[in-house]
């Protein structure tokens, strides 16, 4: 059997940018709506965060982490800490067509990878590794992205009912500083790459309509699972 997926993307955000329980609490409210609604399509939203926040993963603890006066909300996804600065974060929700995350995430992924590449970036997934850190940056899952061997897009994902919700950050620009005050630990710097360093000639209005068609590629023309 061969499956299709609609993707509808709430509009009108590009500017919009809200403090983390905002996004967090919205993107909940998408999932919850999805599951009430019995929905069979993607929903997709592409915001950024004011002021800068740390969002921690589902299953982790506040002293993980040195918060130093910023804010911090929790993520309904799983997945490591992050500081959100300079970045466009993506949430994705949609029914589980009897993938394993694994095979979820690379398909989502694949959405993000087909879009950067109308923007003329190659990227890659990159290698599994497992590290013992807090900080989401210095892990690479085989279904993070990557360019050129550099760690660029992490993701988290949560089930809830037989539907997924997934974030994922997309940084412009990262505080190694900052990032190691926050988690008091080294920053692997040169296993990690931003998008100013990648092209920094690109608007955000740009990198979303590029995504946006990535997905329509990836989930309305061609197969989602056979």
């Amino acid at each position: 059997m061969i499956y299709f997926m609609k993707v509808n993307f709430i509009e009108n955000n590009c500017n919009i940018v809200n403090n983390g329980k905002f996004n967090m609490d919205f993107d909940l409210s998408i999932l919850n709506f999805a599951i009430e609604k019995k929905i069979n399509y993607a929903i997709i939203r592409f915001y950024q965060w004011y002021p800068k926040c740390i969002s921690l993963g589902r299953n982790q603890k506040e002293n993980c982490c040195s918060n130093l006066g910023l804010d911090i909300v929790k993520r309904p996804t799983g997945g490591r800490a992050l500081l959100h600065d300079k970045e466009l974060t993506y949430s994705f929700v949609s029914p589980i067509f009897n993938q394993n995350i694994m095979e979820s995430y690379k398909e989502i992924s694949d959405g993000l990878i087909l879009g950067f590449k109308r923007l003329g970036i190659e990227l890659n997934y990159t290698k599994n590794e497992h590290k013992n850190c807090n900080y989401c940056m210095n892990i690479s899952s085989g279904a993070d992205i990557s360019y050129q061997g550099k760690k660029f897009i992490g993701s988290a994902q949560y089930r809830k009912e037989n539907y997924l919700l997934q974030h994922g950050s997309i940084p412009y620009e990262l505080d190694f500083k900052l990032i190691e005050k926050i988690f008091n630990q080294e920053i692997e710097k040169e296993n990690i790459i931003t998008l100013n360093e990648i092209n920094p000639n690109l608007s955000t209005r740009q990198i979303i309509g590029a995504l946006k068609e990535g997905f329509i590629e990836k989930f309305e023309k061609v197969t989602l699972r056979k």
